[in-house]
């Protein structure tokens, strides 16, 4: 597709929670991408939302003539198939987290995408998340000096078992496979890739099938990351913590973008994404404290970027390569956790080489807050 051709027609396959609640907004909000095709076994439930759209089964909307872009949120396992469906129809992709359900079929839809010239990405919305924002700008600052820990909590109080495929036992089911992606995502964009991981999981819910708690660790050189999850935490601390040689941070109190979402507001209204809650700024020298507002949320910019990539003016907002390197982590954490040992990160030299030629710093590139995208 060339910049000439102003509309991007979009199909959309799942319309569950992430297709409802994220995904059809959010797509709907963007100038230039048009949602037409929804891929669903509930056409009354779609109808009900989006009266005018075509609705046909998932394996129809990822090769159906009238779509550029193809968009899946289903259950996770079926993602590779899907993916590869739609790339193999020249279709461009976005696929919700986590990308796979292994490093393998990551790596396989990459290759695919370049076969066929087709742009493929994840959608790591939480990068556009005030959370994520006031992280790398307070990083960005230098106030905290050399960084030696950071962490992230991703923490819910569900202590009921629940009957559907996230909490049954199969593949790409449990907590790990829900959050950790968005973890992982967060850390590599901010840090890069780290040395080694190691991981601890548990099922700590009475009548739990699959993982509800999680312990990951990714050691770099001269710091460590801590990420967690976990379904029985009903109060709690910080979201976010950042230690370093001269002072620390903290971000309590989450993203406010689904909440939102899921009440009905829209992307272009302005009061969404404002986030009431500050981060916190600790200074060793000096005896109180100090709140910094953070950054308006806006997870429109990922469309708005994949629009721009589609159309040549850009590259996308998240590649082939990022979605590659959660797998990697993703992978190796389960692993670490069977065998209670530190690991490697197995990427090949050519997947390294790749990381790197995108990813020159931690910090390097266009702020992500940026909303210039969205005109």
């Amino acid at each position: 597709m060339t910049s000439q051709q102003a509309t991007i027609r979009v199909a959309l396959i799942g319309y569950g929670y992430v297709g409802k609640i994220f995904h059809a907004p959010l797509i709907n909000s963007v100038p230039g991408l048009v949602l037409t095709i929804v891929g669903s076994s509930r056409p009354d439930a779609v109808h009900n939302d989006l009266p005018n759209l075509t609705v046909c089964p998932a394996a129809e909307a990822a090769t159906h003539p009238d779509v550029d872009l193809v968009v899946i949120a289903t259950p996770n396992e079926s993602h590779y198939p899907l993916a590869a469906a739609a790339l193999h129809a020249g279709k461009d992709v976005v696929v919700d987290k986590p990308f796979t359900i292994t490093l393998a079929e990551a790596r396989a839809l990459v290759e695919i995408a370049k076969d066929n010239g087709r742009l493929i990405s994840v959608f790591h919305n939480r990068r556009w998340g005030t959370e994520i924002l006031a992280t790398k700008a307070i990083l960005e600052t230098g106030v905290l000096g050399s960084v030696t820990h950071y962490e992230s909590h991703m923490d819910r109080y569900r202590p009921l078992v629940r009957q559907r495929w996230r909490e049954d036992p199969g593949p790409g089911a449990g907590l790990w496979f829900d959050l950790g992606p968005h973890l992982i995502d967060q850390a590599l964009y901010l840090f890069g890739l780290p040395q080694s991981v190691n991981a601890s999981f548990a099922t700590l819910r009475e009548g739990g099938k699959t993982d509800d708690w999680a312990h990951v660790q990714l050691n770099y050189q001269h710091m460590r990351v801590i990420l967690h999850a976990s379904l029985l935490v009903s109060g709690g601390g910080p979201r976010s913590v950042l230690h370093g040689t001269k002072a620390s941070w903290a971000k309590f109190g989450q993203d406010v973008q689904e909440t939102q979402l899921k009440n009905g507001m829209s992307p272009t209204d302005p009061g969404f994404g404002y986030d009431p809650d500050p981060g916190v700024l600790y200074c060793a020298d000096a005896p109180a404290t100090t709140k910094l507002p953070v950054f308006v949320g806006n997870q429109q910019i990922y469309y708005a970027e994949i629009r721009d990539a589609i159309l040549g003016k850009r590259q996308p907002p998240i590649s082939g390569i990022d979605a590659v390197a959660v797998m990697a982590v993703l992978e190796t954490s389960f692993r670490s956790g069977e065998r209670g040992q530190v690991l490697p990160l197995p990427l090949t030299p050519e997947e390294l080489a790749a990381w790197n030629q995108t990813h020159t710093s931690p910090f390097a590139g266009t702020p992500i807050g940026d909303t210039s995208a969205l005109v």
